[in-house]
């Protein structure tokens, strides 16, 4: 059995892809299964493919916009090269079923595999589905969703909800490995600020505002970016702060070790992407949630306060937070222990242990 594997550019669509994979792995039993990943050429796909086994095959890819942008112009002949690439790429592997994680990365591959009438399974993470897999999902034989909100935007035909998937051992982390690692003590509480795959700088800024107040109580273990890490480190130490030290433990970028940050975590703050809601969610921890305000489709306040409006975040807009509002907020939160159970308890009903599976099961039903 072959599977292509589509999508790319945050750890968000090349985490999902990875654990579909292994899970389909798993399943298929006795059955040979071989996986080739189709899409951006990027230093994370290769790097996260590369661990799984999995290898790669780039097409050029270009991006769909709402707005005016010269880009769109290059994207306009980046499409059709990379739709030429992904043709020639299926013709010679030739595989039984495609698993897109959806996004503009996809669409050659997707397109491609239509003509060709490979069965297609699309995945939306989102609350409200992009641009991109608005219109892939008509070219799709199923499509799986992460919220109940997107399914009334396909064909209830092929829609199902699965939820998203996430490492199968997000959720087993090892507090005494987190305290060991960043040098946590366990007289003060810890935060854990989350920017997703990539960082996010306009979080890092108003967090660094607030740094040496919420040192005085608080532990802060603060994911940057890779790109973001030196003026991270730079900032914080003409506040006075090294990094390492004082209780401010700055990463760059979280790989495996994110399991046993999120254990040891009292609060978290984080943007509003899918993998990065549903890594929180499946370890019920509290969280304040900052979605990004120009994300595609305004698909971050989507999830946002779709998780919200039950009862499992706090969402604070990025135009509208000063400092005193989040060192505020997040003072209310670690003071007040049954909301922070109440988060906890109403934020762990988004998280879907078994999405992986249905997933698995949704692209084997399609090849036998």
């Amino acid at each position: 059995m072959r599977i292509v594997l589509t999508g790319g550019g945050t750890g968000g669509h090349i985490v999902p892809l990875v654990t579909v994979a292994k899970k389909l792995k798993e399943k298929a039993e006795e059955a040979e299964t071989d996986f080739l990943f189709i899409g951006p050429k990027g230093k994370l796909e290769e790097e996260l493919m590369a661990q799984a086994g999995i290898p790669t095959k780039s097409v050029q890819v270009g991006k769909m916009r709402r707005y005016f942008s010269m880009h769109n112009f290059v994207d306009m002949i980046r499409l059709p090269i990379g739709f030429i690439q992904a043709l020639w790429h299926l013709l010679v592997y030739m595989p039984d079923a495609i698993f897109s994680k959806g996004g503009y990365a996809s669409i050659p591959v997707v397109l491609a595999g239509w003509l060709y009438r490979i069965p297609i399974l699309i995945h939306e993470s989102d609350s409200i589905p992009g641009m991109t897999n608005d219109i892939l999902g008509k070219f799709a034989a199923r499509v799986a969703v992460s919220y109940e909100e997107a399914e009334k935007n396909f064909a209830a035909s092929q829609v199902v909800l699965t939820g998203n998937p996430v490492r199968e051992d997000i959720n087993k982390g090892d507090v005494s490995s987190a305290r060991q690692r960043f040098g946590l003590t366990e007289s003060k509480k810890v935060i854990f600020v989350y920017g997703g795959s990539q960082g996010a700088q306009s979080v890092n800024d108003k967090l660094l505002n607030i740094l040496p107040e919420l040192l005085s109580k608080y532990q802060v273990v603060h994911q940057t970016g890779t790109e973001n890490y030196e003026g991270v480190v730079r900032k914080a130490a003409e506040l006075g702060i090294k990094a390492g030290r004082e209780g401010y433990h700055p990463t760059g970028f979280v790989g495996e070790e994110l399991k046993d940050i999120l254990a040891v975590s009292d609060l978290v703050i984080t943007r509003a992407g899918a993998n990065s809601l549903s890594e929180v969610a499946a370890n019920g921890k509290p969280a304040i949630v900052i979605p990004l305000e120009n994300s595609a489709s305004n698909h971050q306040k989507m999830n946002a306060y779709s998780i919200a409006r039950k009862g499992g975040c706090v969402v604070l807009e990025e135009n509208n937070l000063g400092e005193n509002m989040l060192i505020g907020k997040i003072g209310e939160m670690m003071d007040d222990e049954t909301l922070r159970s109440q988060l906890s308890a109403n934020i762990k009903n988004f998280y879907h242990p078994d999405a992986a599976e249905k997933i698995a099961d949704g692209i084997l039903g399609m090849v036998r």
